[in-house]
């Protein structure tokens, strides 16, 4: 009786993933297949790049310095690159934003001091913020509301599913570029010649934007800077739909950026084995996110988001604080799939409750909550951990993330259906 019952259930859900994918735009798949290259490269620099500033003879304060510094770009470039996003076409700011990393990596490896560094991050903050301000209303511009939902999680999973790619030979690749120039795994040239490979990759990444087309009936884009226009319309929509996820960001900006840091110092890791880590990590979260538009549909986007976060915090806290290796990898695996899968469901319920020419300029307020944690965490937790330890990190981000779950629940899920969507543009392909 099971076999009845279970079999029949699979197919409708395959069924279901096999008519939301067929209905993806010609534009959607590009932007998909440049995600899952981007994804695998930029997933190897998340994993090297801090060990690339480590072997420069700098500490933890610089790491958290730079990565304050590129995320404090992107919240302050917010709403400019949400104005330029819509003055130039979704297509130009893509290109620039992606190509803006790779050139800014590219200079960190030729002169690699301080202030080139710091400059360099600046640029990789600014393409960062310019694409992702534009990612949000690309993906509503080129979808319909049949599988939008799908949409918006597939590009996320199919990063994470990329970086798996990535992660599982990045911790190699030091080692790969140490023999081919002379030097140990652990030497700044090692590190410098992967960085190079992953620039190049990058570059790679950016060509299927090349072939993107402008959707039929044109795109919701405005002329107008409109920020205080829409904070004068709608101030307590927004703040309900930001608050939650900019409590969210201060947490993960305290540990998030170090976590190959914590593996390599709590539990005596090599890059390999790191490297191993993230890709499963990347996996997992992957995973998660594939799964997710399904569940959304059966029991509703914000159902799904306080759940997933609520259940990812007693991981959390084994993840910081367990006493054997095993545990904590454990606890990261489930961790990372629960508190990530839910991401891009939220977003795509924030993007649908505002109206069509607002998009941009919430999609910037959206990144700026993103990265407002990003920019200012980092800094406190480096200080901390050179003092401390990473214990402090972890026990304010476990009460930030409580926090935001509550907010999410409060908001949304105790007082619905009191949040309605906007009117949605015409469903189907454009």
């Amino acid at each position: 009786m099971s076999e009845t019952y279970i079999l029949p259930k699979i197919k409708r859900v395959l069924l279901t993933y096999w008519d939301r994918l067929s209905a993806f735009h010609p534009n959607a798949r590009l932007y998909l297949l440049n995600v899952t290259l981007t994804g695998a490269v930029m997933g190897i620099y998340r994993l090297l790049f801090n060990f690339y500033v480590l072997s420069l003879g700098f500490d933890e304060a610089l790491l958290g310095t730079l990565i304050t510094t590129s995320s404090l770009t992107s919240l302050l470039a917010a709403l400019p690159m949400g104005y330029l996003s819509d003055f130039i076409g979704r297509k130009p700011a893509l290109i620039i934003g992606g190509l803006a990393s790779v050139f800014g990596i590219a200079i960190m490896i030729a002169a690699p001091s301080v202030g080139v560094l710091v400059a360099m991050s600046v640029l990789i903050g600014l393409g960062q913020g310019l694409a992702g301000v534009t990612m949000g209303p690309f993906l509503m511009e080129n979808s319909g509301e049949k599988e939008r939902t799908y949409l918006f999680s597939f590009s996320a999973g199919f990063t994470m599913a990329s970086a798996f790619v990535g992660n599982s030979f990045g911790g190699y690749l030091p080692a790969w570029m140490g023999g081919l120039l002379g030097s140990t795994a652990s030497s700044t040239a090692a590190y410098g010649g992967a960085l190079a490979v992953i620039a190049f990759g990058a570059a790679l990444g950016s060509i299927p934007l090349f072939f993107l087309r402008k959707p039929q009936g044109g795109a919701n884009q405005s002329s107008r800077f409109a920020p205080v226009y829409y904070f004068q319309k709608q101030p307590a929509l927004l703040g309900r739909l930001i608050l939650p996820m900019l409590v969210t960001s201060v947490g993960a900006g305290l540990i998030m950026p170090f976590m190959n840091v914590f593996f390599r110092q709590v539990h005596h890791l090599p890059d390999p084995l790191i490297g191993s880590m993230f890709a499963w990590g990347s996996l997992a979260m992957g995973a998660g996110l594939m799964i997710a538009p399904p569940l959304a549909e059966r029991y509703g986007k914000i159902q799904l988001v306080v759940l997933t976060q609520a259940i990812s915090i007693p991981f959390l806290m084994m993840l910081g604080f367990a006493p054997w290796f095993m545990m904590s990898a454990a606890a990261y695996f489930v961790r990372v799939a629960l508190m990530n899968m839910s991401g891009p469901i939220y977003q795509t319920y924030v993007m649908e409750a505002v109206e069509p020419d607002a998009r941009a300029t919430v999609a910037s307020l959206v990144s700026m909550a993103n990265n407002f944690g990003w920019a200012l965490s980092p800094v406190l937790s480096g200080w901390l951990q050179v003092r401390y330890g990473f214990g402090p990190p972890f026990a304010i981000t476990l009460v930030l993330y409580i926090l935001s779950t509550y907010l999410y629940w409060r908001y949304f899920w105790r007082k619905q259906p009191a949040l309605q969507s906007a009117p949605m543009p015409v469903t189907g392909k454009k």
